[in-house]
């Protein structure tokens, strides 16, 4: 099959929509940041090609005809935009040396907040919300500009191997996963347990964490049953629906 016939099968055009929404409720919740930042998944039984959002649209406004599909090179294999020079290399690195098939990559504020302190990161022995990162959390803590080449991204992709949240000195954070519906709803969980994390550590008050067992334990129960991760993401697209298309290229 060409790139053209797989982008328009019912299966691509699923996957499109999902990233699309995916997107749009990643503006509403206040994840996004102007018109950067990218989320990608990998075409089923494909490991070198990808979807991806693409350049110069804001986030709220894109559908799944904006929808870009390149390979883990970067070059654009079928639809009507370009693409950020930096996803190619964060995004392609990630699916390439990791196998996740989701990759959203952000700058939220709460947890962008956190990669600027010593600890880098989140702490997952805090509140509920953060215990479900138990053990699922990376760090990069060798800020070094902007990723554009592929020694960035692979550094990025290397941090990630085995884990499915990264924390980006100084940066922002990559979550990834198997399917966009987890990944989202653990980008939107990561953010608010940051914003709580934030919040407390405000106040100047000793923090209480709980031990870690007890936190794996809950990461566990979180992780072993995820369907109202399902139920958040259909619900995103009752509340989102798809925009009019956007402008041509």
């Amino acid at each position: 099959m060409t790139a053209d016939s797989d982008y328009a099968s019912p299966a691509v055009r699923t996957l499109r929509e999902d990233l699309a929404l995916a997107l749009r409720a990643a503006a509403h919740h206040g994840l996004s940041e102007g018109v950067c930042n990218h989320f990608s998944v990998l075409l089923p039984g494909a490991g070198d090609r990808y979807l991806i959002n693409p350049r110069g649209l804001h986030w709220s406004e894109i559908g799944a005809d904006d929808i870009v599909l390149i390979d883990v090179h970067g070059e654009v294999l079928a639809g009507r935009h370009r693409v950020e020079p930096t996803a190619l290399f964060i995004h392609g690195a990630v699916h390439r040396l990791t196998g996740h098939a989701v990759v959203l990559h952000c700058h939220m504020p709460y947890a962008t907040a956190l990669t600027l302190t010593a600890d880098r990161a989140l702490d997952p022995t805090l509140s509920q919300n953060a215990m479900r990162f138990m053990d699922r959390i990376a760090v990069d803590a060798d800020y070094n500009g902007l990723a554009l080449d592929d020694r960035e991204g692979e550094r990025i992709a290397r941090a990630m191997v085995g884990k499915d949240v990264a924390f980006l000195a100084n940066h922002g954070v990559v979550v990834a996963g198997a399917r966009i519906a987890h990944a989202y709803d653990d980008l939107y969980y990561l953010e608010r347990a940051c914003l709580h994390q934030v919040i407390a550590q405000s106040t100047g008050r000793p923090l209480v964490p709980v031990d870690r067992a007890l936190a794996a334990q809950v990461a566990a129960q979180i992780q072993g049953e995820r369907e109202q991760s399902d139920l958040f993401f259909e619900a995103l697209r009752r509340l989102l629906p798809a925009p009019r298309p956007a402008r041509p290229a």
